[in-house]
């Protein structure tokens, strides 16, 4: 209370909170998230603070939104600031969580967050050009015809563009659908389930939409009214992805994969939104809807690298964790449409989420379209735009269809569709069970285009493909009988400190951490699903970096690839990449790191640290407990040092160069063999390390272990780079060689004045005094604290390097600790607080 006392007279205000929610005005209020612990009311920490209570933010228990005056915010962020270091202090001192056993009040404010002013980051995924229909060519496909026209009967089907729903029925191209008409056959179409799309509406009075549209899981947080009714001219992209999903069999357009279930709207994508409105969007209604499908982003261009807000990952980790009962919402997302510009799913913080089932595209004649991305993050692929052809659906007004829908947008909602019917079949799927389940029946295609991977388990990976394309009718058969898995478990590594310059050129920064046997039983891990990485590099162009994976079986994700278009003068700040390559194997052995910098430029950076991740199922589900809520980064937390090397990359393996597909007019071919810039990162060749040593004893590696490009290993190396080994000895020989012509200089003139002074009978010496010597000797003493400089990079930054907030390099916690001991004389607790 002392804290805030002072705060509450300078704002002078005080009272209830205003019983109704207020219009978020941004203009003239800030407005801040805040966490709550259960035994305090909103109200209570309101009349405190003197703030304004707007309301609990969506179904994120004990998150509330409280707003003050724009004038009087600047003491408040203050104060949040205060309550942030208090709970570091509390955590250190009591080793309890943030909660505390304090009576004041503010104590119980368990976390807050500012909230930014609303502003468009998400596009929609929609085609990135115009691709001209065309003719397909005629064959002998009598027999498919014959099976369309059967089925059609039998399931009562009179839709008039139902036989242009290739990717339901394809006729041409047999076996290059989603394979769903046996399960309608069965009588499996999707009742029961819900699916809501997070877009930009779901036209209701469409005919075709309007016998599956369900009120109660719908919402407009564009216009914060109930129907999430299309407004722009525009707004028809969440119209044509429910068509696929859930068009009513009728007499108006085509059909959905699952087309007696209940599709929902949510609108987020027509004006700007803030991340309070697009929490709550994907967590609405998450006990009746089922499903989320998302077609949107952070936009395509292969410069942009942008994740959700922390309330945003709060939302989705709580939907998982609480929506359908506990059995977690099922989450969906568009893999992205920027292949042609070098763009990649890793980028995308939506679509690397361990919570996402992220959808790439395949077309109609088993083509990988240009458009779509690839990534380690990468689940399944389902059809979608290519070879001349679209995905049929409907449209915006009451009997209006379309046939040019495409892009990843329209194969994240067949996915979706597919989905649907699972849990119609087999309601007590888990989020995670779905995803097993795709991992399990989706069918690999071009198996010959050099981007599968075996892995351990037997099943192909691809960055690519995913695993495959979705294969709807054996997926739900497999989940008739599937045996549910146990909870989640998980292995968090402490943050491992790296602190080196990374080469550029052919050669790579190899970090590793091991993982053992005890740590996986400690953790309660059976077996491997996602992994994920989070790293912080410094870079000053950060489309030069890519990031390899190596686990303990060889199986490489490739994490991060360069980029052509990426200017940005940052590195990853805080940045997880996520992998499901490794879905499967033993996670026991060492896991690698490899940072790469290809490009021999004027640009440079440094690896600073990183943190590996494993998440599976568990050993004993009944002590499992759920995983906490996501949380900002605490740059204030223990490192261990990382074994670091550096290694030579071998050759990289290359696609076939392939012509486009018909009628596309794209930047780059399908499956091109990219350009130095934005090749693919590529396998590496191993390196010793050994197992008992720190980043400063194995960060030169010997010849042998990490080539022969670096000077005579007789010589010292300095812990430095061979470029900075090569500046040092030219350093040493020149500065020798200045002290050589010195003193032959001095030798000339002393036998030029004795030839001169004849007369005199006695002549000058030159005497060689300690303080004259002492020139050399500190040369090569300097030469040797440049070397320890170069070993330990950061030992003299400036302090506004080190406390820079926003375009500045990242820097740890120890470089706050080691200031602040500077400051005020004492000393924090943990084992890596000496000054370097």
């Amino acid at each position: 209370m002392r804290i805030a006392s002072g705060i509450i007279a300078t704002l002078g205000l005080a009272g209830a909170v205003s019983a109704s929610l207020h219009p978020r005005s941004q203009e003239t209020r800030d407005f801040f998230a805040l966490h709550l612990d259960d035994t305090i009311s909103p109200s209570h920490i309101a009349q405190v603070l003197g703030a304004r209570h707007e309301g609990q933010i969506g179904q994120l228990d004990g998150h509330h939104t409280f707003s003050l005056p724009r004038e009087q915010t600047a003491q408040f962020d203050t104060l949040l600031n205060d309550l942030r270091t208090r709970r570091k202090l509390r955590r250190r001192s009591e080793g309890i969580d943030s909660r505390g056993t304090s009576d004041d009040p503010l104590d119980k404010i368990l976390w807050s967050h500012k909230i930014a002013p609303a502003r468009q980051r998400l596009q929609k995924r929609l085609p990135p050009v115009s691709v001209p229909y065309r003719s397909l060519d005629k064959r002998d496909n009598r027999q498919a015809v014959a099976f369309q026209t059967n089925a059609m009967s039998t399931l009562g089907i009179t839709d008039p563009i139902f036989r242009e729903q290739w990717h339901l029925l394809n006729t041409l191209q047999p076996g290059h659908d989603l394979n769903v008409t046996g399960l309608w056959l069965e009588g499996i179409t999707g009742k029961g389930v819900v699916t809501a799309v997070v877009d930009d509406g779901l036209d209701m009075d469409s005919n075709d939409l309007k016998p599956n549209y369900l009120p109660e899981g719908s919402y407009d947080f564009n216009e914060n009214v109930p129907e999430p009714r299309p407004l722009l001219l525009d707004d028809k992209h969440g119209t044509r992805c429910c068509g696929e999903i859930a068009a009513a069999k009728n007499d108006v357009c085509g059909v959905g994969v699952a087309y007696d279930s209940k599709i929902a709207g949510i609108r987020i994508l027509s004006k700007p939104i803030d991340d309070v409105d697009e929490a709550a969007a994907i967590n609405f209604a998450y006990q009746t809807n089922d499903i989320y499908s998302c077609s949107w982003g952070p936009i395509d261009d292969g410069a942009t690298m942008d994740a959700p807000g922390i309330l945003i990952k709060r939302a989705m980790a709580n939907g998982v964790q609480k929506g359908r009962g506990g059995k977690g919402s099922v989450f969906v997302f568009a893999a992205g449409n920027g292949a042609a510009y070098g763009d990649n799913c890793n980028f995308d913080g939506y679509t690397n989420s361990i919570y996402s089932i992220t959808v790439g595209a395949i077309d109609r004649e088993g083509n990988h379209p240009s458009y779509s991305e690839s990534c380690s993050a990468q689940l399944v692929v389902a059809y979608s735009s290519g070879s001349g052809d679209y995905i049929h659906t409907t449209d915006v007004g009451a009997n209006k269809c379309f046939s040019g829908h495409g892009g990843t947008s329209a194969a994240g909602p067949l996915a979706a569709g597919s989905a649907a019917l699972a849990l119609s079949a087999r309601p007590d799927l888990t989020w995670r069970d779905l995803q097993h389940l795709m991992v399990e029946t989706a069918v690999p295609v071009s198996e010959d285009d050099g981007s599968w991977q075996v892995l351990p388990s037997g099943r192909k990976f691809s960055h690519d493909w995913g695993f495959g394309k979705v294969d709807t009718y054996t997926m739900v058969q497999l989940a008739k009988t599937w045996e549910l898995v146990k909870p989640q478990a998980w292995l968090h590594s402490p943050w491992l400190r790296v602190h080196q310059d990374i080469p550029q050129g052919d050669r790579g920064l190899l970090s590793r951490y091991t993982v053992t046997a005890d740590q996986l039983k400690e953790a309660n891990i059976a077996k491997l699903e996602h992994v994920t990485v989070t790293m912080n590099v410094n870079h000053t162009r950060r489309g030069d970096l890519s990031v390899e994976l190596r686990s303990p079986a060889g199986i490489v994700s490739y994490l991060s690839v360069a980029r052509r278009k990426d200017d940005m003068p940052v590195g990853y700040d805080d940045w997880t990449f996520m992998s499901v390559a490794h879905w499967g194997e033993s996670p026991v052995g060492d896991w690698s790191i490899i940072v790469k910098d290809a490009d021999v430029n004027e640009y440079s950076g440094t690896f600073i640290d990183w943190r590996l991740n494993l998440w599976g199922e568990a050993v004993d589900g009944t002590k499992q407990k759920l995983h906490p809520l996501p949380d900002e980064h605490d740059h204030d937390h223990p490192y261990e040092d990382a074994p670091v090397a550096t290694t030579s990359i071998s050759a990289a393996p290359t696609k076939t160069e392939a012509p486009p597909n018909p009628g596309e007019n794209h930047d780059r071919p399908v499956n091109a063999k990219p350009k130095p810039t934005e090749a693919k990162p590529t396998p590496v060749e191993d390196v010793k390390i050994p197992t008992n040593t720190t980043a400063s004893e194995t960060e030169t590696p010997s010849p042998s272990a990490a080539g022969s490009d670096y000077i005579s290993s007789w010589l010292p190396t300095f812990g430095a780079s061979k470029r900075t080994q090569i500046w040092i000895y030219a350093s040493l020989v020149m500065i020798i060689t200045f002290f050589i012509g010195l003193g032959v200089y001095f030798q000339l003139q002393r036998i030029k004045r004795r030839r001169t002074t004849a007369h005199d009978d006695y002549e000058f010496e030159m005497i060689e005094d300690e303080d004259e010597m002492q020139p050399m000797t500190g040369a090569s003493g300097r030469t040797q604290r440049r070397g320890g400089e170069l070993y330990n990079a950061f030992a003299g930054e400036s302090d506004e390097e080190m406390f820079s907030d926003n375009d500045e390099p990242y820097r740890d916690g120890l470089a706050n600790i080691q200031e602040k001991d500077g400051e005020d004389g004492t000393s924090h607790d943990g084992p890596h607080h000496e000054k370097p």
